[in-house]
């Protein structure tokens, strides 16, 4: 229901730059409700050593030494004398060596002889700032110090490695594509030009456009699909409101527990979890992510509107519960843990072994506290129903040590990134939820803005654009 682990992440071959995630970079992120299952990756080839950079725990506050390790990667297999730095920016989960050995961002490396490094996001992965993750702790975490890590350790690896006269450019997809282009945005002295892949830069705290996109993309595929999903919800949310049809909705989706509805954020949970399958296979649709370890990537939306137009299966209801045992079957889960109460046990430890430390609490942090970005059923042109927004601010208010806090984003701050950006490529694909936060056209000259079919390729915009940025290709 909100943004990267909620779901704001890119998708439909995504041979982008990042082709990522969201999720950037991430593994075992939350989206809203659902946990998104993603295997660890068997790495080939050379292995890239985790490296630490010694950070400050509080970039605004003078008065606080307090410092922390965080974790970062290196790729010099490219690197030439007068090429450029690649910085990848980390996003809402660990951060992946399989992107140091692939990706389009090391093709671009490779032609302009560019030194390539990757930062970890604080909180997230490996680099833990405090003992654990409190709400007092999560102060600590906001995109604004993000931005000043990304700052402070380009500062210190350039003057460490003698790369102050080379041109630092930054990268990253869904929300570390924001960051990428804020980062340019607010650090323009320090980095020459960002690459911003998928990246929503129009804070919101209602976003019923997401699911918007969701059906145009099922559309794309088959017309009658998005119908035939939409009447399986209408069907589901009417059965939800008569108890005796528990049992069999407990069969039908194969849940680990009967079905329990004694509040509107039960039926939530259901209702959005069940809708994710969906959301989930639109966002990474053929995104190329297998090198990372991805479970499912062979779900895309033409089976998933295969098995909607399956009149042998039954109504479209029975359909809709196929798709899930689907997903389920993908991601070797035995059952669907449907429970909203255990859902807010996970989101109550505090540990950083706990469920949630993969991501989910903190994210649920940053969107509450900063982005909002809540994908709800609150507009009529989508195939769902059933989590309205305030299902969203009650998802706040229940998560034990959140609830004291406001529901609120920095919506003001953040907007101010959609402004023009000198020296920044932007690419977008067609069917894809996020950017319809993005930006979408050219707004100056020097900002250049790509929207691709999902057909079409990235490569030669990019490279063009790269060009633009006045690199000078070592020989």
């Amino acid at each position: 229901m909100a943004f990267q682990t909620y779901g704001l992440f890119c998708f439909y071959e995504v041979t982008l730059l990042l082709l990522v995630s969201l999720c950037g970079l991430g593994e075992g992120q939350f989206k809203g409700f659902r946990k998104f299952h993603q295997g660890q990756v068997a790495v080939r080839g050379p292995v890239f050593e985790e490296q630490w950079f010694t950070q400050k725990l509080d970039h605004f506050n003078g008065a606080d030494s307090r410092v922390w390790k965080q974790r970062y990667f290196v790729n010099e297999a490219f690197s030439k004398p007068g090429g450029p730095v690649f910085l990848m920016i980390g996003g809402e989960g660990p951060a992946n060596a399989a992107w140091m050995q692939n990706g389009t961002w090391l093709s671009y490396a490779q032609k302009l002889g560019a030194l390539c490094l990757m930062l970890e996001h604080r909180f997230y992965g490996k680099s833990h700032p405090t003992e654990d993750l409190s709400t007092d702790n999560l102060r600590f975490l906001s995109s604004r110090q993000a931005l000043a890590d990304l700052a402070h350790f380009r500062t210190v690896m350039a003057d460490a490695l003698a790369l102050t006269k080379r041109k630092w450019v930054a990268f990253g997809g869904s929300y570390p594509g924001s960051l990428a282009a804020w980062f340019r945005l607010k650090y323009p002295h320090l980095v020459h030009a960002s690459v911003a892949t998928s990246a929503p830069v129009h804070a919101t705290v209602n976003f019923p456009e997401y699911l918007e996109v969701v059906w145009r993309s099922l559309a794309s595929e088959n017309p009658e699909c998005p119908l035939l999903v939409k009447k399986a919800s209408d069907t589901l949310l009417e059965r939800l409101k008569d108890p005796k049809t528990y049992d069999n909705i407990t069969n039908d989706f194969n849940l680990c527990s009967k079905l329990q509805i004694q509040t509107e954020m039960d039926s939530a949970y259901l209702l959005e979890m069940l809708a994710g399958n969906f959301m989930d296979v639109v966002q990474y649709n053929q995104d190329n992510r297998e090198f990372e370890g991805v479970v499912g990537t062979n779900i895309t939306i033409k089976v998933l509107c295969s098995v909607m137009s399956d009149a042998s299966l039954g109504e479209p209801y029975a359909r809709y519960a196929r798709v899930a045992r689907l997903m389920m079957d993908t991601f070797s889960m035995k059952c669907l843990d449907a429970s909203y109460t255990n859902y807010l046990r996970d989101m109550t430890n505090t540990s950083w072994d706990g469920p949630a430390a993969g991501g989910g609490r903190q994210w649920v942090y940053q969107t509450c506290t900063e982005f909002g970005f809540y994908q709800s059923t609150d507009s009529p042109n989508q195939p769902f129903k059933g989590f309205p927004l305030p299902t969203a601010h009650s998802l706040w208010k229940d998560t034990p040590l959140f609830s004291s806090l406001p529901v609120k984003t920095n919506r003001d701050k953040d907007q101010q990134c959609s402004r023009p950006l000198i020296k920044r490529q932007s690419s977008h694909h067609r069917v894809e939820p996020s950017p319809s936060c993005g930006i979408r056209s050219n707004s100056v000259q020097t900002s250049t803005v790509s929207v691709l079919r999902h057909w079409q390729r990235p490569w030669p915009r990019l490279m063009s654009a790269m060009a633009a940025m006045t690199f000078t290709p070592p020989e």
